[in-house]
């Protein structure tokens, strides 16, 4: 057989083998366990919830043509049952549906499902044609008395409680409805994109969780990365939770006993950011914890090393975070007494060392970010959303805008024209 046969045609190169559909986590709430009456802040759910149509929006990073729903009992001490669902596109804040977008979910084959204590289920894959950063509106029934033991406490997006069967309601009427900013049960969205270059996880505090972000915008810096990296088909979930810490238990798990559920156990997750570790500085002698003993940067450092450690034992490469400044937060609460100046020598002492100590494949630089250069140790005006806490939604631009997206992807290109076209 003469040579060129074996070789093939070199004026006609072999056809291209259609790119193999993946899924690939594309949004994400981290569940959190629910809290007593005697806490600071309010759930912003009942205690249980029977015969409720639960309708929420989450706006998806990338797109694809088909996804698949997430629902968490993680923290639930009973089975719980989950009537019919719907996934749909949103077609205003009121709860209201796109017309011919409606679908209905299966389990299984089956309309409904049972959530077993502490674990999570995953719907059929459903056929819904998506663009990246477009958004969906998410409908379950709850037939029975629930209670609500899992949930994520600030989903910055309004939450329909709607009295019965509503699931397949268009213009649902809510004048008999509640609503919240809280998300239960529904915990990720995946979609099915041949181009999907995989995924990368924020897991942080509420700094990340969006805590003052403009309500049902999408205006947390998470959301702005995700507009960065979809024209690159790169996914962006946000693992944050509002009061989350690092090393101890808060309103949430420490990022140790949530890594594998909320990162690591994410479809197409490569890369991971890490911005922790205020919360264990800042709260110990405050009304969220009088009696706890702040750590020494010893502490934290292991923390965040171990951390390293287990998501390389994975394959996931991970990018450090420095922590914001936040000389004078939460001015006239409760919290008053969150910052101090020795404690903000310890955060600076974490940021060197997150800086320079190496146990990262690279850093994003927040402080140097979001810091007044008048007052390092205050966030800049422009930045602040006024709590001197939390960036505002410039703030969370400006952090978005920080991230060198070769860092997260490497030897990923920028094109700041696609990318400008899909800002928020």
């Amino acid at each position: 057989m003469p040579l060129a046969t074996l070789a093939g045609n070199a004026a006609s190169p072999p056809p291209q083998v259609p790119a193999k559909a993946a899924w690939v986590a594309s949004w994400q709430a981290s569940p959190q366990p629910v809290w007593g009456d005697g806490f600071l802040f309010p759930t912003g759910l009942p205690a249980s919830l029977q015969d409720r149509t639960v309708r929420q929006v989450a706006r998806l990073s990338l797109g694809g043509g088909r996804l698949r729903l997430v629902f968490s009992n993680a923290y639930g001490t009973e089975p719980l049952r989950l009537g019919s669902a719907t996934v749909a596109r949103p077609a205003a804040a009121s709860g209201a549906l796109i017309p011919g977008s409606l679908r209905s979910l299966s389990f299984g084959g089956q309309p409904g499902a049972t959530v077993p204590p502490g674990a999570f289920v995953v719907s059929d894959p459903v056929a819904l044609p998506l663009p990246a950063l477009a958004a969906i509106s998410v409908s379950f029934h709850l037939p029975d008395a629930t209670p609500v033991r899992s949930f994520h406490w600030d989903g910055r997006q309004t939450t329909w409680l709607l009295p019965g069967e509503q699931t397949q309601a268009m213009a649902p009427s809510t004048s008999d409805a509640q609503s919240t900013t809280a998300r239960p049960l529904l915990s990720a969205v995946q979609v099915e994109n041949t181009q999907a270059a995989g995924a990368v996880a924020v897991m942080g505090d509420s700094i990340t969780d969006g805590a003052t972000a403009s309500l049902d915008q999408d205006h947390r810096w998470p959301d702005y990365l995700a507009a960065r990296l979809a024209p690159h088909g790169v996914a962006v979930v946000n693992a944050g939770i509002s009061g989350a810490r690092l090393l101890s238990d808060g309103m949430g798990a420490n990022a140790l006993a949530r890594l594998d559920r909320d990162v690591l156990a994410q479809p197409g997750v490569r890369s991971l950011v890490v911005l922790l570790g205020i919360n264990d500085i800042a709260w110990p002698g405050t009304a969220f914890a009088p009696d706890a003993r702040r750590p020494g940067l010893a502490e934290l450092s292991a923390g965040l090393r171990q951390l390293v450690a287990q998501a390389h034992g994975r394959g996931v490469r991970v990018v450090g975070a420095t922590l914001t400044p936040f000389e004078g937060a939460l001015p006239g609460t409760p919290l008053a007494d969150y910052y101090n100046a020795d404690k903000d020598a310890l955060r600076q002492q974490f940021n060197d060392w997150i800086r320079h100590g190496g146990a990262f494949d690279a850093v994003i630089d927040f402080d140097a970010a979001l810091k007044d250069p008048a007052h390092p140790s205050r966030l800049a005006a422009a930045y602040d959303s006024g709590d001197r806490l939390h960036p505002g939604d410039a703030g969370n631009r400006a952090m978005a805008d920080a991230v060198d997206l070769g860092t997260l992807v490497p030897g990923l290109s920028e094109n700041p024209a696609r990318e400008t076209a899909l800002r928020p």
